[in-house]
């Protein structure tokens, strides 16, 4: 079990900037992948962020360009680099990390941050 703890939610102003962190409990040599999911009210949860055991990123139109995911391997912790923020990047952000396991893979989530962006 890979228990996830995040934190660096709040509130901004459009234009403002945060980082969120996300803790892992294990080393991130035994994780495939971390990264953010964010949900905003009414909608269904989507990708932010992804960063994998090779170092490769992944990120939807919709925030590349002002986002940036980051690994801390000494501390198992991943970040996230959020520019130039908009109203509708308010959501709650999740953290969820993916372990190899013998078929597929396992998913495990934090408890979720708020970001609320608004003037």
């Amino acid at each position: 079990q890979v228990q996830l703890v995040e934190s660096g939610g709040g509130l901004v102003q459009p234009g403002g900037s945060l980082r969120l962190s996300c803790a892992a409990s294990e080393s991130m040599a035994s994780i495939y992948a971390m990264g953010w999911y964010r949900q905003a009210p009414g909608k269904q949860r989507e990708l932010v962020a992804f960063i994998f055991s090779s170092g490769s990123t992944n990120y939807p139109d919709s925030v590349k360009g002002r986002f940036t995911i980051s690994r801390d391997n000494a501390n198992n912790t991943v970040y996230l680099q959020m520019n130039n923020l908009k109203p509708e990047d308010t959501a709650v952000y999740y953290c969820n990390a993916k372990r190899r396991k013998e078929i597929g893979l396992d998913d495990y989530w934090g408890q979720g941050t708020q970001v609320t962006v608004s003037s």
